[in-house]
């Protein structure tokens, strides 16, 4: 049998890895696409994940996506590789759903983002089935036409999909030149190009505020900022000298590992994070998330918009070490008793 896998962002790279190295071991031909997405196709490479790679990322201009989307459609519709394909499976990515339909294959959705309305309405109906988590309620899926039966839920959130067995590498340290010595706070910035983020562009520069702030307030602290796209450039640039930005892609699950806090603005290294038992703050600007929720009601997260604030709980987490060693166990507790979603889709595959 042969699968098509496409993976358009980090943590898909992430999510899909185990899956694509699961298949390829019983023998299943497996062919992994891509578009030409810095970050994605560094991740790729730090996987041993060999991709092809087809079209562009959008960017943040709606007509951007739109094009990008259309001209990706075409060439994948083209490739040979394709031909025998049985088939398809993909985080709502809109081309591998539209060429799957127009090709006749089945197409197996994976999400855990009901509220991105855009990509939803462009995958999910065209989906024979659809993989979410058990913490996401049929009704929030009900405006995107798949009936219930065709919904299959795991008992688990995403990131245990790589997070079951995880091992940190420490070099991540070495070579961000961080002293493990030193308390590590690390920031993922919101998905600033994401359609649904279009009418929160003002909520935009949070983290480019808090990181500086952060530095300036906690001075025996590093903070490290991770950038979504290519800007780590212009992110130095707003942040100053003593926020870290690395020029690169970095094995983030490790360096959450090894971090004494997390903020992120949204996204599912909120969620890793949790799940590591590292104290964790959203700022995320729209309204929480279904996975958001959840981790709130575990006490696993907490949302705090304002940078004072913000400031304000790292400095109490960082001043109780016994808060973020309770948490940690708790969080273990909690993920043992999640089951693996790679292997539900993985059955269902077959």
């Amino acid at each position: 049998m042969t699968i098509w896998i496409d993976v358009l962002t980090p943590k898909q790279v992430n999510f899909f890895a185990p899956l694509v190295r699961r298949l390829s071991q019983c023998g299943t031909s497996v062919v992994v696409t891509t578009r030409d997405y810095r970050e994605v196709n560094q991740l790729l490479g730090m996987r041993k994940i060999s991709a092809i790679k087809v079209g562009r990322h959008g960017g943040g201009s709606l007509k951007a996506k739109l094009v990008s989307s259309v001209e990706r459609v075409r060439n994948l519709a083209d490739m040979p590789s394709l031909s025998g394909c049985e088939r398809v499976l993909s985080f709502s990515s809109p081309e591998a759903a539209r060429v799957a339909y127009g090709l006749s294959i089945p197409h197996f959705c994976v999400s855990d983002s009901p509220h991105a309305e855009a990509v939803s309405r462009l995958t999910i109906p065209l989906s024979k089935r659809l993989f979410t988590p058990r913490v996401i309620p049929f009704k929030a899926w009900r405006d995107y036409g798949l009936d219930r039966a065709r919904i299959f839920r795991y008992d688990a959130i995403d990131p245990v999909a790589w997070l079951k067995g995880f091992r940190p590498d420490p070099s991540v340290l070495d070579e961000l030149e961080l002293d493990s010595s030193r308390p590590i706070l690390t920031i993922r910035p919101e998905e600033s190009q994401a359609s649904y983020m279009i009418d929160h562009s003002s909520d935009r520069i949070l983290s480019f505020c808090l990181a500086p702030a952060l530095a300036r307030e906690l001075p025996d602290s590093q903070v490290v900022l991770i950038p979504r796209y290519d800007l780590a450039v212009s992110t130095k640039r707003q942040v100053g000298r003593r926020v870290i930005v690395p020029d690169s892609a970095v094995d983030a699950t490790s360096l959450l590992y090894y971090s004494r806090v997390f903020l992120g603005g949204g996204g599912t290294m909120t969620a890793e994070a949790a799940l590591l038992g590292v104290p964790s703050i959203s700022f995320y600007p729209c309204a929480p998330t279904y996975v958001e929720c959840y981790l709130v009601r575990l006490g696993l997260v907490s949302r705090i918009k304002g940078v004072e604030a913000i400031v304000k709980r790292c400095n109490h987490i960082l001043k109780n070490p016994s808060y973020a060693e309770a948490l940690k166990a708790k969080s273990r507790r909690i993920m043992s008793r999640m089951e693996d979603p790679t292997a539900v889709i993985e059955r269902h595959l077959n």
